[in-house]
């Protein structure tokens, strides 16, 4: 398997009786059988490392989750972000589906007839208890397919040590940040602004640049809108403005990833980056005293501001629906879900369990990206096409800010194949 983190748990064996098996379902029929069933879930890892990987969250629930259901086996598999959606799609076309994925889109599956509706799968209790938001856009043609696992919102974080050594205060607009990046790299601040455009996550960077400049991934009725006016002169401020400058850093854009960047930022060599609420737990542990603002557009503040959501999945190839659906709804119990949100400073996607998230005064620091989620913009979950699209954009957006690159001709290229990839489905 690679790098995945691969661990197969023994339960006790035994006949689950169909009342059992079937008492939390909301939908009608059964694929189910009797005896033993091993269910295989592939998971994103959400940790920075070893020591916080997400297969030891995984670990323990699913122990928990065999021991109150004798006769369930359930085998994780945990794959970075830079390869967990290719590595579905690879098991997929494999026709080795996995039961249960937890990776970043949905719709190409759900569309291909390849997924169990909610209805089908999980208790109604579970269902009706997603935020509104997150439901809406966990829909194909009208049902639910994606379930949210989990979500975040997205601000610009800076150092506030560094900021203070060189007498700055907090960006408000693009001029502030080009500025600001100059006064750094005087400072001999390593990357004054980090811009990760490399193959992890470029596709969240991308829109969080978009937004701010005043458009997005899609126009107001929904269609794609990459190459639109304002995302071209959005990239061309970061080329002409931060790369072109020499403000971003050692690593080119397009070969800086996420994780990468991240970890420059806890280790004080960042000035300024897009991050999210796990890179503050990070960075404060390290001793840096972050700085969070809403991304800078040209004028002021965005107005825009950017939410990422991740999708839970059941695949129907290996007939495992009742199985899957007791296991989900054990997922989506609160103290599971806030154990998974508090160990990643995310934020849960049901109502319950952000009610209580608001009312813990040890989350303080998270009020405000929880604050943003009801009115966030997400990625075009919906569009059955997203998943080749974001694919695109991660191979591809980092040369429109390179030396000699072009963004109005990478843009239009990806928007011209994306509404190609959009209308075949």
């Amino acid at each position: 398997m690679g790098r995945a983190v691969q661990r197969r748990l023994v339960g006790l064996t035994a006949v689950v009786a169909a009342l059992g098996m079937t008492a939390t379902l909301s939908g009608c029929g059964a694929d189910t059988g009797g005896g033993d069933v091993t269910l295989r879930l592939v998971a994103a890892d959400y940790g920075t490392g070893a020591g916080n990987s997400s297969a030891t969250y995984w670990n323990d629930l699913v122990g928990r989750f065999e021991k109150a259901n004798p006769g369930i086996k359930v085998e994780v598999s945990v794959y970075s972000w830079k390869d967990v959606d290719r590595k579905v799609a690879e098991m997929v076309k494999a026709g080795e589906a996995p039961d249960i994925a937890q990776i970043g889109a949905y719709a190409d599956y759900a569309k291909a007839g390849k997924l169990y509706p909610a209805d089908e799968m999980i208790a109604i209790r579970t269902s009706s208890n997603f935020l509104p938001s997150l439901t809406d856009a966990g829909e194909v043609d009208g049902s639910l397919y994606g379930l949210p696992f989990v979500a975040s919102t997205r601000l610009l974080f800076y150092n506030k040590g560094l900021f203070a050594k060189a007498g700055l205060g907090a960006p408000q607009t693009w001029d502030d940040i080009r500025n600001d990046a100059a006064a750094l790299d005087r400072r001999g601040v390593t990357y004054p602004f980090a811009l990760p455009l490399g193959q992890e996550e470029s596709q969240a960077e991308t829109l969080m640049w978009m937004l701010s400049g005043g458009g997005g991934y899609t126009d107001e009725v929904g269609n794609y809108a990459i190459d639109s006016e304002a995302n071209v002169a959005t990239f061309r401020w970061l080329k002409n403005d931060l790369v072109g400058k020499g403000l971003t850093g050692p690593v080119a854009p397009g070969k800086l990833d996420r994780a990468t960047a991240f970890d420059a930022f806890t280790e004080g060599e960042v000035g300024m980056l897009n991050g999210h609420p796990t890179l503050m737990q990070e960075a404060e542990k390290k001793g840096v005293d972050v700085g969070m603002v809403p991304l800078p557009g040209p004028d002021g503040p965005a107005t825009g501001s950017m939410g990422v959501a991740d999708w839970m999945m059941g695949f129907k190839q290996n007939g495992h629906r009742v199985e899957t659906g007791k296991f989900l709804d054990f997922a989506y119990q609160d103290d599971n879900v806030l154990a998974f949100a508090d160990q990643y400073d995310l934020l849960p996607v049901t109502s319950t369990a952000s009610t209580a998230m608001e009312a813990d005064g040890k989350q303080a620091q998270l009020h405000a990206f929880l604050s943003a989620l009801p009115n966030s913009q997400l990625y075009p979950f919906g569009k059955t096409s997203w998943a080749q699209v974001s694919e695109m954009i991660k191979e591809r957006i980092g040369s429109a800010v390179e030396p000699g690159g072009n963004p109005e001709s990478v843009l239009g290229t990806i928007a011209t194949e994306a509404r190609q990839a959009e209308s075949v489905r």
